[in-house]
């Protein structure tokens, strides 16, 4: 429960109240890809979304690593709930990431570090107008 406990810490460094995340958000610093955050879902309690960088590959934008995470606001936690990404993304962003294992552990890791990556480069996302 502490790494949710520091996820939840983290985002709320990047987005502040994450209740009143816009539905999609997009930040971009010097030096560094775009970050993308999309809510997924909204309900009483929780609020579903994912963090990508975009990427220009040939044209198009591409989304990796599609990192979807839940926000449970009551208990003040942020859980990494799936990673979508081809592995050569995980090369380039330097990150080893047990691709076989069914454990949430390294989603979890992933999570907390990217936040805290995300935040050292500059990056952060607006709320939603109240």
């Amino acid at each position: 429960m502490t790494l949710y406990e520091s996820n939840f810490i983290r985002l709320g460094w990047l987005v502040g109240d994450a209740r009143q995340l816009p539905s999609r958000a997009l930040s971009e610093v010097p030096d560094d890809c775009p970050l993308e955050l999309a809510v997924v879902d909204r309900a009483p309690y929780t609020t579903t979304a994912t963090l990508s960088y975009l990427f220009d590959e040939r044209g198009l934008t591409v989304r990796e690593p599609g990192l979807e995470f839940r926000v449970y606001h009551d208990a003040r936690l942020v859980e990494a709930t799936a990673i979508r990404a081809r592995p050569a993304t995980f090369d380039r962003l330097g990150v080893s990431v047990p691709r076989s294992a069914d454990s949430r552990w390294p989603g979890n890791v992933l999570l907390n570090k990217w936040l805290e990556y995300a935040t050292e480069r500059g990056h952060r996302f607006a709320a939603a107008p109240a």
